[in-house]
């Protein structure tokens, strides 16, 4: 288990709709990168560079959208994560 350190956070990626709407296949090629993640473990908080207390405000579950190129990636047990910190998380998706 991989379990983050201060504000960070481990995400997943949700894969990427196959078909449209309207029933339309859609090939690799033509799908986009999906931006919702869901978020898999969090970190306890921490203090930023000015002392103040970062609390944490996602939990395991939550669906987020993160920045584009925000984070690291991490092979674990065959699955594909991203480690972000909490400020890299743009919006809960509700």
């Amino acid at each position: 288990m991989i379990k983050p350190l201060n504000d960070r956070v481990l995400i997943k990626m949700v894969e990427a709709e196959e078909t449209t709407k309207s029933g339309i296949i859609l090939t690799s090629g033509s799908q986009e990168k999906p931006q919702i993640a869901e978020v898999v473990e969090i970190g306890p908080g921490g203090v930023d560079e000015n002392g103040v207390a970062v609390k944490m405000q996602v939990k395991k579950g939550d669906k987020v959208i993160t920045s584009k190129y925000s984070g690291t990636e991490v092979k674990y047990e065959g699955i594909d994560y991203i480690i972000v910190k909490q400020s890299d998380i743009l919006a809960i998706v509700e």
